[in-house]
């Protein structure tokens, strides 16, 4: 009851996401249904049957992604503080959130069988015919429990999904590093190195070694200091004005996050998919594989080959991400450069997975339309609706991933103005990182299609 109350509650921009949540999820289940009606039309074809429910899987996959992304920018079930106390810690929240997501990809399977027995006649009217006789089987009665069972596909994994992703972890304390002892003469035993004779005199040497550590010990110290008045009764301001000035060279600011190590990974496997890709194309026994619609592809390596290159741009999205903020700070940057690129390598993992995704469906619907000619029937009904399903899922996913990044950058935002930032410096940074990622994903998109579609284009 509580979820239910929270999602009928919620900012008309929730409802909106969860409604694409629920659309997503009726595209999905009307595919499965679909798969079940050619099934049903087809018994002596298995084959053909089990490979058109396992084209489903890539929608679903879709859908999924998409559940997870709104999930986690679903206020209602963010932790604030003083929720514990009435009995919504983190695990309640995350319980609420994978009830929300399965209510709302339950909605739509019922919205996918509603529409499938409309098509075939079952509820009024007559059914349709033509092509779409194939994949309704309106002949012939609809087994509910087959159907109930893949329409509960979506909203269990999906919010299983959700649970794991969003369950609480424990917040276990950092192990604090030891302090590093004062050598030979210090109290604390003898260092890991050992230092020859003046080495702690000498200027700078042990400022460098203890590093922030010292910078932050310095900081709550002063903190302290201007906090409690001194015993002579000097106040705040006149131990203020008596401490010395910090030295810079020992209280250096943290720098931005650092680089997501799946660059390399991410190369590593689009390479090698696409060298599956080709090798199969041209070791293939002349076997074909057909999408839904009648689409026909090369042999069935070439599939494990786009799975791999998929993959791939999925894995070196956040590297690729994080490099195009390094470089926007790169050769004496300004302050709009360097506010776009510290946002961007801050939020490479948030952006840069969910860009790889889009960047390889853009690849695979270019690499597709190679396969279209003059002898083979085009896009049919299905195979557009998945691919449009699938597109939009992905496209979705960016925009909920975006403006999860710009919520949590909200107090930030927030400081800036405060310090008196203009508004048009943040809508240009905005820009500027919108732009730099165009121009470093678009290019690689056209080219791993291109080399995605060279072999079935010269079969």
């Amino acid at each position: 009851m509580l979820a239910l109350r929270l999602t009928r509650g919620a900012h008309p921009a929730v409802q909106l996401r969860r409604a694409l949540v629920a659309l997503a999820s009726a595209g999905t289940g009307f595919l499965l249904l679909c798969s079940l009606g050619y099934a049903m039309s087809h018994a002596d074809h298995v084959t053909s049957s089990m490979l058109r429910l396992a084209w489903c899987l890539t929608p679903m996959a879709a859908t999924v992604h998409l559940a997870v992304a709104v999930a986690r920018t679903d206020p209602a079930t963010r932790p604030r503080p003083g929720l514990s106390a009435i009995g919504l810690g983190p695990g309640r929240l995350m319980t609420i959130s994978a009830t929300t997501t399965a209510l709302s990809c339950t909605l739509g399977s019922l919205l996918a069988l509603v529409l499938f027995l409309q098509l075939r006649g079952d509820l009024a009217g007559a059914p349709l015919e033509g092509t779409a006789a194939q994949f309704l089987a309106a002949d012939q009665p609809l087994p509910f429990p087959a159907a109930v069972t893949l329409l509960a596909l979506v909203p269990a994994i999906a919010s299983a999904t959700v649970a794991l992703i969003l369950r609480p972890r424990d917040a276990q304390p950092a192990t604090a590093r030891p302090m590093r002892g004062y050598g030979r003469f210090g109290p604390y035993g003898r260092s890991a190195a050992r230092e020859t004779f003046g080495a702690y005199g000498r200027f700078g040497a042990h400022g460098r070694t203890t590093g922030s550590r010292t910078a932050v010990a310095a900081g709550a110290a002063g903190a302290a200091d201007v906090a409690a008045p001194s015993a002579n009764g000097s106040g705040p301001a006149e131990q203020a004005a008596a401490a010395p000035a910090p030295d810079p060279d020992r209280t250096r600011p943290p720098g931005p996050r650092s680089a997501p190590g799946g660059l390399p990974w991410g190369i590593a496997v689009l390479a090698a998919g696409l060298a599956v890709e080709a090798y199969a194309d041209r070791a293939g026994d002349g076997s074909r594989l057909a999408l839904p619609g009648g689409l026909a592809t090369g042999a069935p390596g070439v599939l494990a080959g786009w799975a791999l290159t998929a993959l791939g741009l999925a894995l070196a999205g956040p590297g690729l991400t994080h490099l195009c903020g390094r470089l926007l700070q790169s050769a004496r940057p300004g302050a709009l450069r360097l506010l776009a690129g510290r946002v961007l390598m801050e939020e490479a993992t948030r952006i840069g997975r969910p860009l790889g995704v889009v960047c390889a469906v853009a690849s695979g619907v270019f690499a597709m339309t190679a396969l279209l000619d003059a002898h083979e029937p085009g896009f049919g009904p299905l195979s557009t609706f998945g691919t449009l399903l699938v597109a939009g899922c992905t496209v979705a996913t960016l925009l909920t991933a975006a403006v999860e990044a710009k919520h949590e950058r909200a107090d930030t935002t927030a400081a800036l103005l405060r310090l008196g930032a203009p508004a048009t410096m943040l809508r240009s940074a905005a820009a500027l990182r919108a732009g730099a990622l165009l121009v470093a994903f678009a290019p690689l998109t056209l080219i791993v299609a291109e080399l995605a579609a060279l072999p079935l284009a010269h079969r």
